[in-house]
């Protein structure tokens, strides 16, 4: 399983997290196209090689060029704008995770409805562009699974809207309450939209089968820390998952409206599910069901029990762990005429035994381009069967 560990060296905030894809590297050229398809202007993207404490690495800069391109915006138009048909898909359903993540905090700090929340910092234009950049920037590594060490929080006084907050600033701690977190350093180290991006997109139990490293990145911060070098080094490799680790969960449903059921299988998904199904049923009685199977890693056991048990009809989850045989997995993205799509590959010793593109790159294409998704699909299959022809 490909897998990227995130190492907060000088804490984290969302352009080290940018810097440090680029630094493993994601080209930022596409970032900017995609923001400026779904109609965000105002902004350029500048990379430059930087170093902090002798160690070397990428720095970013969001430069904001449009008169009030940093003005606060509510929840709800962030909301829209994630909405966007250029960011329809995984990456504006990440970006919108992250960014839900913060309105609801916000919303519990300043005692306002979630849709009504008001970002100043976090909602100016450079803020949502390290948001959808760090979306888009994991969807360019191939969708790893994200790992962490604990974040250093810092301490001291920062600027606000509001007047001088502590730092941690109150939406940083409460992203992160429940999470492990280093309460040392001095200055901001772990900003509100760096604890978003761990809390929603990243676990900080480390793989215990180990870790086989591929790609080294560092993300240089902008400050400079007299106790540490202030970078976020990201490692990209791949983890192997004990086979004992997966299992199934199993529901009857014999009473469940289908209306429910299809939004049910979409929450698994997004929650971490391996993979979800329905089939048809005949219970007793004679009546007709319906039996859902949840592939699940048994650290998110719990989490999707009680997704079915809150979602469903039904008034009980059976677990039974699995084990199953799996082709190494690997993604790559390829360039087609009408735009960008990614591949999974299925491979056993080097050889490519399935390819196959990425159903919701080719939507989201054929949305942007207003072309048939067949063509699109045929484009990318064309593609996939160039990769599955070499030898990796």
């Amino acid at each position: 399983m490909k897998a990227l560990l995130l190492e907060p060296v000088g804490g984290i905030s969302g352009d080290m997290f940018l810097a440090a894809a680029a630094d493993l590297g994601v080209e930022l050229p596409g970032l900017a196209a995609l923001l400026h398809r779904a109609g965000v202007e105002g902004f350029s993207l500048a990379s430059r090689r930087d170093s902090r404490g002798g160690l070397g690495g990428t720095r970013v800069d969001v430069r904001i060029e449009a008169p009030g391109g940093g003005h606060g915006r509510r929840w709800s138009e962030i909301h829209e704008l994630l909405r966007r048909p250029a960011l329809a898909g995984p990456v504006g359903d990440r970006a919108a995770a992250i960014f839900e993540r913060l309105a609801r905090v916000e919303a519990g700090i300043h005692g306002v409805p979630v849709d009504e929340v008001h970002f100043h910092e976090v909602g100016a234009l450079d803020s949502i562009v390290d948001i959808v950049g760090a979306a888009w920037a994991l969807r360019e590594l191939g969708d790893p699974a994200v790992f962490s060490r604990p974040p250093p929080l810092g301490s001291g006084l920062v600027p606000s809207e509001h007047g001088p907050l502590p730092v941690p600033a109150p939406a940083t701690l409460a992203l992160l309450r429940g999470l492990p977190a280093l309460w040392e350093g001095t200055g901001e180290l772990t900003t509100p939209t760096g604890a978003a991006i761990l809390a929603a997109c990243a676990s900080f139990e480390l793989p215990a089968e180990g870790f086989t490293l591929d790609r080294i990145g560092y993300g240089v911060g902008h400050a400079e820390w007299r106790d540490r070098p202030n970078v976020l080094r990201a490692s990209l490799g791949a983890t192997r998952e004990a086979s004992a680790a997966v299992g199934l969960l199993e529901a009857h449903l014999d009473d469940a409206s289908p209306q429910l059921l299809a939004p049910l299988l979409e929450k698994l998904m997004e929650a971490g599910a391996l993979d979800a199904a329905l089939g048809p049923l005949l219970m007793k009685k004679g009546r007709p069901g319906q039996r859902l199977t949840v592939v699940c890693r048994a650290a998110d056991r719990a989490v999707l029990s009680d997704l079915v048990l809150r979602e469903s009809t039904t008034l009980g989850v059976r677990w039974s762990p699995v084990e199953r045989v799996e082709l190494e997995r690997r993604v790559e993205t390829v360039e087609t005429e009408l735009g960008r799509v990614r591949i999974k590959l299925g491979l056993r010793a080097g050889e490519v035994w399935n390819a196959a593109p990425e159903f919701e790159d080719c939507a989201a294409i054929a949305r942007e381009r207003n072309v048939p998704l067949k063509r699109v699909l045929a484009l990318a299959a064309a593609e996939a069967q160039r990769l599955a022809s070499r030898k990796w």
